[in-house]
Formats: structure tokens, sequence, C-alpha cells
């Protein structure tokens, strides 16, 4: 009994205590309140008011503009004047409603194709290239020619292009999809100029005695080369990254500009190239001529791989230009090479698959042949001339396979 009712006079001081402690933290919390506007007053930071005005347009486009008001600060220590900042945002309402594959007309709100893109078509290139690509695998497996992943690369770029557009025929709304679609296909044809680069490189070592042209050694060029579509590459991602169809207008024209400085770029480097191999064709006819131990090697296709080389080449050039015309005119509906399906299949598909194709057809694998097939890496060389050897020497002594490190 006595320790029922301790426990009972324990439990009353602890409850008597309890809310004493609980009356003095109300009695601080309304002290607080009350005082602390008028201590921080000087420090208050207004809240921004925000309005939306829009201004309709044709075809559900409207443009939304947010007026953001800041209100000014003044106390003892600064006077900030307010501010009101206007922000356009172009935006629209949909008022057609979208097909089954979420097909609305060009120019109309949530349109991304300026044409209804076909299904079929795009399911065929992405299976050609598929198939290309498999080849390449099997022929730079069988040739043991490692350097070749770099055209293995550029068909699967184009497969992956063309199925992500196969994908888009039946999500046109969807701007991711449209978007893998554009940066990959935008930027595959950059891996066949590496490895039209990389070929004549490797031709230029494997059949020249002095291993160079025009004084310049055969690691160079590849490198030199490949740099400079590198540095195309990045331009064009640049620009083609930019040009998402919910970019404002500014912005795509922009972009549409970048990408062309970068197609144009690769163009001039192109042309350059062309007359490098016009050159090796001539250094090749001179040494013809010379009778020797290669003599053998010297009919080993080179004509055949060359005219491979130049048919590339001009069928990448074929398709800049392309690019470059459809681009000209910006986004501009009225131009036939933007609205129309046909010129993008005969004038981008059909040209790229054609290259690779070219090179299933005149593998390099096939007539690059031997220990002289494979160039000494670029790093190799450098390292090479660091240690005082001249470059006629070097590429002299590059003639036995286990000198330096190999591609």
């Amino acid at each position: 009994m006595r320790f029922s009712v301790a426990v009972s006079l324990n439990s009353l001081d602890l409850t008597y205590v309890g809310c004493q402690l609980m009356f003095k933290i109300i009695v601080i919390g309304v002290l607080v309140a009350c005082c602390m506007p008028a201590a921080v007053e000087s420090f208050h930071i207004p809240t921004p008011t925000v309005s939306i005005i829009r201004d309709a347009g044709s075809d559900g486009y409207f443009t939304t503009t947010k007026h953001i008001t800041i209100e000014g600060v003044t106390n003892d220590h600064v006077t900030i004047a307010g501010k009101t900042i206007d922000i356009a945002i172009p935006t629209c309402i949909q008022t057609i409603t979208p097909d089954a594959n979420g097909y609305v007309p060009p120019g109309t709100c949530g349109a991304i194709w300026d044409y209804y893109p076909n299904f079929p078509a795009a399911l065929v290139f992405a299976c050609i290239f598929g198939i290309l690509t498999m080849i390449h695998v099997w022929q730079a497996i069988a040739n043991r020619k490692k350097f070749c992943w770099v055209i293995i690369m550029a068909s699967i770029w184009e497969t992956i292009a063309f199925s992500f557009r196969a994908i888009s025929t039946r999500y046109q709304q969807n701007t991711a999809i449209y978007l893998i679609f554009q940066i990959f296909i935008l930027l595959s044809p950059l891996w066949v100029n590496a490895f039209d680069y990389m070929v004549l490189s490797r031709m230029i070592y494997y059949f020249l005695k002095s291993h160079s042209l025009l004084s310049v050694p055969a690691t160079a060029i590849a490198t030199i080369f490949v740099t400079l579509d590198f540095v195309s590459f990045v331009i064009q991602l640049v620009g083609g990254s930019m040009a998402g169809p919910t970019a404002s207008a500014e912005d795509q024209l922009k972009a549409i500009h970048i990408y062309m400085g970068g197609i144009g770029l690769q163009q001039f480097f192109i042309f350059v190239f062309a007359a490098l191999s016009a050159a090796f064709q001539r250094e090749m006819k001179r040494q013809e001529h010379v009778k020797g131990d290669d003599s053998l090697k010297m009919q080993n296709g080179w004509k055949r791989l060359l005219y491979t080389l130049y048919a590339s080449l001009g069928l990448i050039t074929i398709r800049i230009t392309f690019r470059l015309i459809e681009f000209s005119r910006g986004s501009d509906v009225s131009n036939p090479l933007l609205t129309s399906e046909a010129f993008f299949y005969f004038l981008e598909a059909l040209p790229m698959s054609l290259t690779i194709l070219s090179f299933n057809i005149t593998h390099p694998g096939t007539i690059l042949i031997g220990p002289d097939s494979e160039m000494p890496s670029f790093f190799s060389t450098l390292k090479a001339w660091r240690h005082g050897r001249s470059g006629k020497q070097l590429l002299q002594d590059s003639d036995s396979p286990s000198s330096y490190i190999r591609e």
C-alpha cells in the first residue's frame, strides 16, 4: 500500500514538473514569435511574385511570358531596388488529336516530324546495317585486323539510328527517341571518315618503301587526320544535341549553324585527304616501274582498295552535300528536303549503306597481309624519335615486326 502511494506521489511530481516545463517552452515560443520579426526585419528577403501572360498564336502555339517581380530591400546596411524579370517561354496547346502513332500535321503543336515517317523503310535499313555489322565483325576477326573496329562502330551507330527511327515512327511525339535517332544518324559518318584515314595510312606504310608520303610518316598522317576528324565530331555533336525538337527557334537556328560548320570542316578535311590519296596513287605508279623484292606486294590489289577508298569519300561527300543544302534554309517547311522522306533515304541512308558495304566487298584485311600491314603506333614512333633516331632510320628499322608495339 505504501509502495502504491509512493508511486502515485512520484507520478504526480513528474506530471507537475512536466507541466511547468511545457509552460516555459510555450512562453518562450510566444516571446520569440513576437520579437523575431522585429529582430530580423533588416534581413528579410521578399518572396518573388510571378505572373503569367499567354499570347495566343496560330496552330495552337503560345508565348508564355513569366513576369518575375522581386521587391526591393532597404535597411541600415544596403538599399536594393526592386526588379522585374520577363522570361518568354514558347509553348503550345494541342488542338488536334494525334493518331495511334502520335502523328499530327507538320507545324502544329506536338509535331516532331515534317512528314509521316515510314516504319517499314526504317526497319529495312536497320536490318541492312545490322547484317553489314555482323559481316564486318566476322571479317575483322578472320583477318585479324584490330583497327577495323572503327568501321564496325560506324555500322553499329547506323543500326542504332535506324532502329530508333523505326521506334519513333510509332511514338511520333516522344522527343527523347527522336533525339537519339538524330544524334546517331548525324555523327555515324565520322566513323567512316576515320576508317578511311586509317586505311590510307596503312596503305602508305605497307606499299611505299619509305613508309611515308610527301616526307610525312604514315603514323603521323593517321594521327593528324583522325584528330581533325575528332574535332569535327565534337562540333557536330554540340550542334546535333542542341537541335532538339523542343528547342526554341533561335536555339535551333544556332544549333544548325554549329552543325553546318562541323560538316563543312569535315568536307574540307575530305578534300585535303583526297588530294593526299591522289599523291599516294602517283607515288605508287612511279614505284611500280621499280622492280624489287616487293614486286609481288605491288600487285596485291592496291588499286582496288584505293578505288574503294575514293568511292567511300565520294559517297560521304554526297551525304554531306545533302545535309548542307537541307539545313541551309533552316526549318522552313517549304524546303522539299525537309518535307520529303525520299530524299533522306536516297541521299543519306543509301550512300552510307553503300559506303560500309564497299569495305565488306573490298576488305583491307584481304589486301594488307603480313607484318607490314600493321603500323607501329604514333606514340611508339615518338618514343623512338626521343631516343635519337631520325625519321628515316626509324622507318627503316620498323620493317621488323618485333621492333615496335603494333596497333
